[in-house]
């Protein structure tokens, strides 16, 4: 049996591949030599490549969470829009400094519509850390609900895919002041970016 920090070197490892190589260069093989671990670590743990791919699944979302104390910090602060629009181009950013993570996340997205028994799978950890962040949100005294936080999953998701993958095709300069127009539309209800 593995330790759980030898579970995250093959899962970090696989992930790293996952958002080179994409999902045709995720093999067991692959996971080993980028943890630089001996051959055949990787698939005596992993027995199946659907197997290694749901790890992968969760470990991203866990690699996405942020700390439980930076989430304990932000809760005890005011409720204001501001927060609002902290927490979400601190989003952004961890997002521009772990890149591979989203684009390993697309990849499984990707091979999800092409593999129907991945879905079950990645839907319960994305449906995992929506709870997380309505908790979070409830907890926290912030205006809005469930509803809200959905939409501005999709839409940071949006922006998040789009400043990782052609960040130039919209000419967005400013991506703190699109955020603040995607929060004042889909929380508060008023424009403010044009």
């Amino acid at each position: 049996m593995l330790s759980q920090s030898r579970l995250d070197q093959l899962t970090d490892a696989g992930l790293s591949v996952l958002a080179e190589k994409g999902m045709r260069g995720v093999t067991h093989r692959a996971v080993d030599a980028e943890a630089e671990l001996p051959e055949g670590t990787c698939s005596n743990h992993f027995r199946t490549r659907d197997l290694l791919i749901a790890a992968l699944g969760r470990r991203i979302y866990e690699r996405l969470t942020p700390s439980p104390e930076y989430l304990e910090s932000e809760a005890d602060r005011p409720a204001t829009r501001d927060q609002w629009i902290r927490l979400m181009v601190d989003l952004l950013d961890r997002a521009r400094s772990q890149p591979e993570l989203h684009l390993a996340l697309l990849e499984l997205r990707l091979e999800a519509t092409r593999r129907p028994e991945l879905v079950p799978t990645l839907s319960a950890v994305v449906r995992e850390g929506l709870d997380a962040d309505v908790t979070f949100h409830e907890s926290s005294g912030l205006p809005g609900g469930r509803h809200e936080i959905v939409l501005l999953h999709l839409a940071i998701g949006g922006l998040i895919t789009e400043v990782l993958t052609l960040p130039d095709a919209l000419g967005i300069d400013d991506t703190t002041r699109v955020i603040e127009s995607i929060v004042d539309r889909l929380v508060y209800g008023s424009p403010s970016w044009r």
